[in-house]
């Protein structure tokens, strides 16, 4: 593998685009660093780093793993590159029940640019809502449980300041990610949340080294714990990796055509259906709409309406068990609005396509849809595992919450898939150049060979 790494910078359009995309990632950490003006970042960074010292991070310490630590600076960055990733779910879900986009994205090259265009107008709209609330919660610290101003001059000022600079950091991200797809290595959107959330890793080292250090003359973690740390973190990678490739080979045969002199098809292939299909989807969804119960009840001045929020607090026994029933309920929520077993049944029979033992038609359409919801259970399954593991390492067995966060949930299934994603895209030139990839040794192979 090392090898590998050594061949990338070999070629020379590879090395390119390598340092092209080291180059914008810079600059996005640049983005997360820069402090909005007129907020005291220091009493924010402070609240911050106290949320996370704590068994369970919260929804502010979870926004400030995936903003790359940017909430905590008050930076312009704040925001993060998550409107866009909303913004393109949302129009997504609308492509599949609003006719208008189900026919433009038919269209082809053309009708995906304006769908594109349309994800960066809503994009806008969602950082000018979001960079709103963001300077109305900066005014009132109190509401994120801060006992000191943050902000030295209040007022609609400030917020226009702040929904400025907050919306333009996002789309400056956004179009660095973009020109990271075009012209660098590697999915840009995707780099950039999975570079904010291992920039978070020595702040997750630092915290590890601190559960091993004894207090008052006590350790409350020995080396065996130690151990069965590093021996889960290397089980929970080996499974996410696992669980992420697995597929279900579906045999498909095509039948021979005649078209003039020429005879078309007759090949054997398999159509490959994804055991996680759904991604990390179900989890956002699942973040996204718990993320209001809990705090909308609070508000209600009532003891049974303030017990029904500390019982949907974050951590809590019925806010880990709704959360793995939400995920369980997304994953065939997302392979429903976008795995079309009857469209692809058509366009196997269109092409002369057929599953061995299967007729064409709607039984093959029934049999696609019978053998996805099969294997999206397990997929769901595995995922909830993932997901609630952990909230239960920080609240059962009391490890820091910003140590907990790597080792599953969101954080380590998009780490995950876009480094394997970057390794096949780095792969793919390697071997294109007559190099071996990642799997293999290092070695330029024969040109005759």
């Amino acid at each position: 593998m090392l090898s590998a790494f050594t061949n990338s910078f070999k070629i020379p359009e590879l090395r390119q685009r390598i340092l092209f995309t080291l180059g914008l990632i810079f600059a996005t950490r640049l983005i997360a660093s820069i402090p909005t003006p007129g907020v005291d970042a220091v009493a924010l960074r402070e609240f911050i780093a106290q949320i996370q010292n704590t068994a369970g991070g919260g929804f502010l310490g979870m926004f400030n793993l995936f903003s790359g630590g940017a909430l905590e600076n008050a930076a312009v960055g704040a925001l993060g590159i998550m409107p866009s990733i909303s913004a393109s779910i949302i129009l997504q879900l609308l492509t599949a029940v609003v006719p208008s986009l189900e026919r433009l994205a038919r269209e082809g090259d053309s009708g995906r640019q304006q769908i594109i265009q349309y994800g960066r107008y809503l994009t806008v709209f969602l950082c000018i809502l979001q960079g709103y609330a963001m300077a109305v919660a900066l005014e009132h610290p109190e509401s994120m449980g801060i006992n000191q101003d943050i902000v030295a001059f209040k007022g609609w000022g400030f917020r226009l300041m702040t929904i400025v600079t907050m919306t333009s950091g996002t789309m400056l991200l956004m179009w660095l990610g973009e020109q990271i797809t075009q012209r660098g290595i590697g999915n840009g959107i995707s780099l950039i949340i999975t570079i904010s959330i291992v920039s978070r890793l020595p702040s997750a080292v630092q915290a590890t080294v601190n559960m091993f250090r004894p207090v008052d003359g006590i350790a409350q973690f020995s080396v065996f714990h130690l151990i069965g740390l590093l021996a889960m973190i290397f089980l929970v990678v080996a499974g996410v990796i696992a669980v992420t490739q697995a597929q279900r080979k579906i045999p498909v045969q095509y039948a021979k055509r005649v078209v003039g002199r020429k005879v078309y098809g007759g090949q054997s292939t398999y159509m490959p259906l994804r055991v996680n299909y759904s991604g990390v989807m179900p989890i956002i969804f699942a973040q996204a709409i718990l993320m209001f119960p809990s705090k909308l009840l609070s508000m209600i001045p009532y003891p049974i309406f303030q017990s029904m929020a500390a019982a949907m607090s974050y951590g809590s026994f019925w806010y880990d068990t709704i959360y793995a029933l939400m995920i369980l309920f997304f994953s065939y929520f997302w392979v429903a609005t976008q795995f079309n077993p009857i469209q692809i049944a058509d366009d196997l029979k269109k092409y002369g396509g057929y599953v061995p033992g299967i007729r064409p038609g709607r039984p093959t359409a029934e049999f696609l849809d019978r053998t996805m919801t099969r294997i999206t259970l397990a997929g769901a399954l595995f995922l909830t595992v993932i997901a609630v593991m952990p909230s239960v390492m920080a609240q059962q067995f009391r490890i820091p919450w910003i140590v907990a966060s790597f080792f599953g949930g969101t954080s380590l299934l998009i780490v995950v898939g876009v480094m394997l994603d970057t390794m096949r895209q780095v792969e793919s030139h390697l071997i294109m150049r007559h190099y071996d990839g990642f799997l293999k040794k290092g070695k330029l192979r024969s040109r005759s060979g």
